[in-house]
C-alpha cells in the first residue's frame, strides 16, 4: 500500500508546473484593441467649428529680403553682391529691419555646397530673420 501512495505522489511531482500565458495574451490583445478604437477619438474635436474665410494676399516686395548664393560661394542681397560674410550680415540686418515680416528667401544654386547654405542660413538668423525660405523651381506637370 505504501508503494501505491508513493507512485501517486510521484505522478503529481512529474507534472509540469508553469504559468498559463493564454489568458495573459488574451488580456493584452483586448487592451490593444481598446487602444486602437479609443485613439482616433482622442484627436476628434469636442464640437464642430466653422472657420472664417480669408483671402490670401501676395506679399509686398518690401516685405521680404532675397539672398542669392552662387555655386562658387558668391553672395548677394537682391542685386548687391558682397565680398565677405560679415558685410552680408550687416547689410542683411539693415534690410530685415526695414521689413515687417523679417522673411528671408534664399535663392541657392543647386550646385552650392551644403556648408555654404547652412552658414548663410545661420548668418540670416543672426541678422534677425524670423522666417527662412529656400526658393525652388516648380516642376512642370506632364
Amino acid at each position: 500500500m505504501s508503494k501505491k501512495g508513493v507512485a501517486r505522489f510521484q505522478l503529481e511531482d512529474d507534472q509540469v508546473v508553469g504559468i498559463n500565458v493564454t489568458p495573459l495574451v488574451d488580456v493584452c490583445l483586448v487592451l490593444v484593441i481598446i487602444f486602437m478604437v479609443a485613439t482616433p477619438m482622442l484627436t476628434q474635436p469636442a464640437f464642430d467649428v466653422k472657420l472664417p474665410v480669408a483671402q490670401t494676399k501676395e506679399g509686398k516686395e518690401e516685405d521680404k529680403v532675397t539672398i542669392s548664393l552662387s555655386a562658387d560661394g558668391r553672395m548677394a542681397i537682391d542685386a548687391q553682391e558682397f565680398k565677405t560674410p560679415e558685410e552680408l550680415k550687416r547689410a542683411l540686418g539693415l534690410a530685415i529691419a526695414r521689413t515687417e515680416s523679417a522673411l528671408v528667401i534664399i535663392r541657392a544654386d543647386k550646385e552650392a555646397t551644403h556648408g555654404k547654405l547652412t552658414e548663410l542660413m545661420g548668418r540670416a538668423k543672426e541678422a534677425g530673420a524670423r522666417t527662412l525660405t529656400i526658393a525652388t523651381e516648380q516642376t512642370k506637370k506632364k
